[in-house]
């Protein structure tokens, strides 16, 4: 499976977000916060969800399974104002991408991504925000499911 390469412009996103670890995986929870009150955000740019990772440096260099990241639950707008109560801003620098489209729920897309693809792709990973657009053909625990991987790369 090859990606599209792609220079992202940078989004102004706003949602929630937590601290956690492969290991503590708060996904669920984060989610479940975060999607009752949705629609509390204003100025939203369509209708597509980011599931977002914020990665410390070096996090891929010294992988485990318990190093913590931060994860975000959000959707994009076009300001910052009137941000809900117990959600923030952030904002996703732009730069250039890996787009993988994705089916289902097989997670190991993500073992041949970092362990096949790019090593042999001629990218290194760049030290931005990973994170999965769930458009309108997301479906969640579906095999029917389908979403976009992007992973931040540098030449």
């Amino acid at each position: 499976m090859q990606p599209t390469i792609t220079t992202l412009s940078a989004k102004k996103l706003v949602g929630k977000h937590l601290t956690m670890s492969l290991t503590n995986n708060l996904t669920g929870q984060l989610w479940g916060s975060f999607m009752p009150r949705r629609r509390e955000v204003q100025h939203a740019v369509g209708t597509d969800l980011y599931s977002l990772q914020v990665y410390p440096a070096g996090y891929f260099v010294r992988f485990a399974s318990q190093n913590e990241f931060v994860k975000w639950a959000a959707v994009e707008v076009a300001d910052f104002e009137n941000i809900p109560e117990g959600m923030e801003g952030f904002t996703l620098p732009g730069g250039l991408y890996a787009v993988f489209p994705h089916r289902g729920m097989d997670t190991a897309i993500f073992q041949y991504i970092y362990a096949e693809w790019l090593p042999q792709s001629g990218y290194l990973l760049d030290e931005r925000p990973h994170f999965e657009l769930l458009g309108e053909q997301y479906k969640q625990d579906s095999p029917d499911s389908e979403e976009e991987i992007w992973v931040p790369i540098r030449r």
